[in-house]
């Protein structure tokens, strides 16, 4: 008996329903004291809700769950907090206007009469930091940091809590390559610690790299677990998708033609600082091209994107689309002069998150003749349409197209804002972060989608953070620095290390003119 692992948690026989859906059906896991436990999945597949029932914010229908052999009821997060369970959520909990030691306290604060004891606090926060090598500084409000830092206040509100068993939920989904090296070297260092740790992810890079074992889930149901060391990339996308999966993209020669999009010497101003976060930029994205614009968070490629989309105007300079100047164009003008935008917060700016999925697809297209007629909807034919693209682009959901919107996995959300953004068929698609929080079977659909969109002589604008899609999907790559473009490159003559070199500042190309 003495040989038995020592498992610090344990779920058997999990079940939870949502309508509609069976989101974990009889799923059993395991996780051994000390151990990187990975959780692979689909979207969609039931990783985050298996971890939402350990932390308490779902209850199951059946399963027991065990802490250090003994049952226990984990009826809300208060519970899992007594028991030293503690979670780092996909989407952040953090009060942006609090500073980051008021955001590690919150909740856990300790008072002597009534009073906080902020001295105290501060002293183990500090000495938190420096023990597992998570600097951050304690009295920058939480709006100010990079996601990062903002993820590291997380890892720190789990410590502070004297937390024994840490969840992370998609940890490396916002970070920079960088942040995502660090992020594993303090993984590491926490299990050496005595902690142990659940990571839920779909980047087979990043599991085999960090992980002990790994336990795979799809739709709903538990497929096996693994160590780490006795598997390789091919065969766990097989156990997550179901089938073969094409790691690399498969694209013949770009052949660019005219231009779709051409920008001059355009400035952005920062909301954030009295400077311009976009400087000076000029370029041409043309048909039959994936123009990449590649950089680490935070270098101006959001306030690009929302100038080039209208989301935000420009301070200066000229965005000329289909030969026609858009620079002050509305939105909806935008659109019609031939833009498509999968944005990159699909939460602010891609859907409507309280509408229905139908309601959603038809968002840029409920005025035209086919869906309206004489000012009144015809319903039959958005829910006709509808039901067409979540069929072609297999959106998962309880409920197909009357699903609420809020309601489904974020990687469903995604496929269908590109469903929607594909299937307008206008000559420019505008996709910032495609493929943020997807899967390795969805990402293959999508860059797939990408390259046919770009045979078809379609001009595609792509931003990215990920140096994988950067060097494996786009025909150009510029790459932007504080706000400027700092160089131009060919993927096929560039490597990942000088990429990284012009991401970080650390090189520039003498400025010419940009074709």
């Amino acid at each position: 008996m003495d040989n038995a692992p020592q498992y610090v948690i344990e779920m058997l026989h999990i079940t939870k329903e949502f309508p509609g859906i069976k989101a974990n059906d009889d799923i059993t896991l395991q996780l051994r004291k000390g151990e990187i436990h990975a959780l692979l999945g689909e979207n969609g597949a039931g990783k985050s809700t298996l971890m939402s029932v350990l932390f308490g914010l779902y209850q199951p229908e059946a399963g027991v769950i065990k802490k250090d052999g003994k049952e226990v009821q984990i009826n809300n997060p208060n519970d899992a907090t007594a028991l030293h369970i503690g979670m780092v959520h996909q989407h952040f909990k953090l009060i942006d206007v609090f500073t980051v030691l008021d955001n590690i306290i919150l909740g856990a604060e300790d008072t002597k009469l009534g009073f906080l004891q902020k001295k105290e606090a501060r002293r183990k926060v500090q000495e938190l930091s420096e023990r597992y090598g998570l600097k951050v500084d304690l009295d920058a409000k939480i709006e100010d940091i990079t996601v990062g830092m903002q993820q590291r206040v997380e890892i720190l509100k789990m410590l502070y809590r004297d937390n024994e068993v840490l969840i992370f939920d998609e940890p490396t989904a916002v970070l920079t390559p960088q942040e995502i090296e660090e992020l594993m070297e303090i993984m590491r260092g926490l299990t050496r610690e005595g902690k142990s740790i659940l990571f839920i992810s779909h980047k087979l890079n990043e599991i085999m790299e960090v992980s002990d074992r790994v336990t795979v889930l799809r739709k709903g149901r538990y497929v096996g677990t693994v160590e780490t060391k006795d598997t390789s990339k091919a065969e766990l996308s097989r156990m997550m998708v179901g089938r073969p999966v094409q790691l690399e993209v498969e694209k013949g020669e770009a052949h660019p033609t005219e231009p779709v999009l051409e920008v001059k010497n355009l400035h952005v101003t920062s909301k954030l600082y009295k400077k311009d976060a976009v400087r000076n930029v000029s370029f041409t994205a043309r048909k039959g091209e994936i123009l990449c614009i590649a950089g680490i968070d935070g270098n101006g490629q959001t306030e690009l994107i929302h100038a080039l989309t209208g989301l935000e105007k420009a301070a200066s300079g000229s965005v000329t689309l289909c030969g026609r100047d858009v620079t002050h164009a509305s939105i909806r003008a935008r659109s019609a002069a031939g833009m498509s935008h999968i944005p990159e917060d699909r939460h602010k700016h891609g859907l409507i998150l309280d509408y229905t999925l139908e309601q959603n697809m038809v968002l840029q297209k409920y005025y035209e003749p086919r869906f309206q007629r004489g000012g009144f909807i015809r319903f039959d034919e958005v829910r006709k349409y509808a039901e067409d693209l979540i069929a072609q682009y297999d959106v998962r959901s309880g409920q197909g197209p009357i699903t609420v919107a809020r309601s489904m996995s974020g990687g469903n959300q995604q496929k269908a804002i590109i469903a929607r953004e594909i299937d307008r068929d206008l000559p420019l698609i505008v996709a910032v972060q495609p493929t943020r929080g997807l899967d390795v079977g969805a990402i293959e659909y999508i860059h797939s989608q990408l390259v046919a969109q770009r045979d078809a002589g379609k001009a595609v604008l792509l931003v990215s953070l990920e140096l994988d899609e950067v060097m494996n999907l786009s025909d150009r790559i510029l790459v932007m620095y504080e706000g400027e473009i700092v160089g131009e490159f060919d993927p096929k003559n560039v490597t990942v290390e000088e990429l990284g070199l012009y991401m970080a500042g650390a090189k520039k190309q003498e400025k010419e003119e940009r074709a």
